[in-house]
């Protein structure tokens, strides 16, 4: 009897460790966020420039093929990913920000990192911010609000001045990093609420390594000692003293969270010494070699830490390849940075907001294993939320569902994705059936909007993505009682201010879903 009794606590203590009970065990979470990189970027996504660290951590996890960020460009994917609420329910429904607009996520709205603050965990942000801070703006002047500022705007902050609203004030203990893009204005770091320098000089740089005609940044106020080409290293280091400095707490119950928001591969493109010219290829490939080699450094301190095991690590992108990159000169290489996919950054088109996404979670995600569930970036929030067994209030992560059944070998919970593009456009998806209500990309691949090839085109394209993932066969007329069916889900999504179960929110200003088909 007494032996039964064992054996049933064991086997108790074990469906705890690996179903309901993974409360107990509070991982640590490494989110890294590339920045414009491809669906096939990677090759273990069938790429061709080496990126053997982040390939290892596909090995050691499980790949998956249809995932996807709520936006195809930066700051509403970044607004997606850490609140779990679709981007264009927010107050900017197009475009992006600049590196001096002021915050964009809404005071008192639960975030990744504040409900892990609130379980106990450290929080850090390293990197490229791009969500919008409040910056000191000099008396008399102005700054844009939902839009990249313009060069009479630039030296209009009073840089000397602490920062408010920043990272600090959505749940992070610790930021360290550039407040938007790396080719956008200030040139300079902040260390939670101020500059680490002050930027007095008025300085650009190269668009891409060794390219003098290849254009430059924009031009604006520049530390003296700040190079963009440091950027990657220097995060890099800062995260490794993150690590080193949560290490001991880690393995005594407070976990860490880390967000580690890359500025690269994004321009400027501007690799190290040691990577220029080392893929064969061209900048923006070695480029890619070095943000790849970034991760890898980066998990190594973990792993020197013998925190692995207890570490979920998540790497993903923004958004799909900017042209940027001299597609081109890639294809010349037989490197497709979209892949099978049409379109790229900005675009409605898959190639916009397909994106690679691996996660490795050792003793809970079986290494080597490869997921076709649709998931989204918007989906974190709740994923984490489930492994800690917190609940969410009706007014957090509205679209968020969770994927960690996914994780575990099961079925996904996901089947209907919003997409938005760089001019706000549309598209809704439910199973493999996607409706763009726009009659070109939505961005900057043909046709583009307002083009007259656009004009010419039905004003909406239905795709059936399992038979065409290139999205080359428009079958709006043969559907029309599917068009009717999405049209109907996406204006309940809109009007419920949720797509999940839930109370009914409001959305911060009006939401038009055909803007892109007038």
């Amino acid at each position: 009897m007494v032996r039964t009794a064992v054996l049933i606590v064991v086997a108790l203590a074990t469906w705890m460790a690996s179903g309901t009970g993974l409360a107990e065990t509070k991982p640590n979470v490494i989110v890294f966020f590339a920045d414009d990189l491809g669906y096939a970027d990677l090759q273990s996504y069938g790429g061709k420039i080496p990126t053997p660290h982040i390939d290892r951590l596909a090995a050691e996890g499980m790949k998956f093929t249809d995932a996807h960020s709520t936006s195809s460009v930066c700051t509403p994917t970044r607004y997606s990913l850490l609140t779990g609420r679709y981007n264009w329910r927010s107050r900017l429904k197009r475009g992006v920000l600049g590196g001096l607009s002021p915050r964009l996520i809404e005071p008192g709205r639960m975030t990744v990192a504040s409900m892990l603050q609130a379980e106990g965990y450290h929080t850090a942000c390293i990197g490229k911010w791009h969500l919008g801070m409040d910056w000191v703006v000099k008396p008399g002047k102005e700054i844009s609000e939902l839009s990249i500022e313009p060069r009479e705007q630039v030296f209009n902050v009073d840089y000397s001045q602490p920062i408010t609203n920043g990272p600090g004030s959505v749940g992070f203990d610790y930021f360290y990093g550039i407040s938007a893009s790396l080719d956008m204005v200030p040139y300079t770091f902040i260390k939670n609420d101020r500059v680490t320098e002050l930027p007095t000089e008025d300085r650009d740089f190269l668009m891409m390594w060794g390219r003098e005609d290849g254009g430059r940044t924009r031009k604006g106020p520049t530390a003296p000692d700040f190079d963009a080409m440091d950027v990657l290293p220097i995060m890099v280091q800062q995260c490794v003293q993150v690590i080193d400095r949560s290490a001991e707490d880690a393995r005594a119950g407070k976990p860490f969270f880390l967000y580690v928001p890359f500025a690269s591969p994004h321009t400027p493109i501007l690799p190290n010494a040691e990577w220029q010219e080392k893929s064969g290829v061209n900048p923006y490939a070695d480029f890619l070699m070095e943000t790849d080699a970034a991760v890898g450094e980066i998990l190594a301190a973990v792993e020197r830490h013998q925190l692995t095991d207890n570490t979920l690590v998540i790497f993903t992108s923004d958004n799909g390849c900017s042209p940027q990159a001299k597609f081109g000169e890639l294809a010349e290489h037989g490197h497709f940075p979209s892949g099978p996919l049409r379109g790229h950054k900005a675009d409605l088109f898959e190639g916009g907001h397909r994106v690679p996404m691996v996660v490795r979670w050792p003793g809970h995600v079986a290494a080597g294993s490869t997921s076709a569930a649709l998931v989204c970036q918007i989906d974190l929030l709740a994923t984490l939320a489930e492994i800690l067994q917190v609940d969410l209030p009706d007014d957090a992560g509205e679209d968020s569902i969770s994927f960690l059944a996914v994780l575990q070998g099961g079925q996904g919970q996901r089947d209907h994705l919003v997409s938005h593009s760089v001019n706000g456009s549309f598209a809704i998806r439910q199973g493999d059936w996607k409706l763009l209500l726009c009659a070109g990309s939505g961005g900057w691949s043909a046709p583009r909007p307002g083009s007259k090839q656009a004009m010419g085109l039905p004003p909406m394209q239905l795709y059936d993505l399992s038979t065409d993932l290139g999205e080359q066969n428009n079958l709006v007329d043969e559907h029309p009682e599917r068009v009717q069916q999405l049209i109907a889900l996406l204006e309940r999504f809109v009007a419920e201010g949720r797509s999940t179960p839930g109370q009914p929110q409001a959305n911060d200003g009006p939401i038009d879903i055909r803007m892109g088909i007038k």
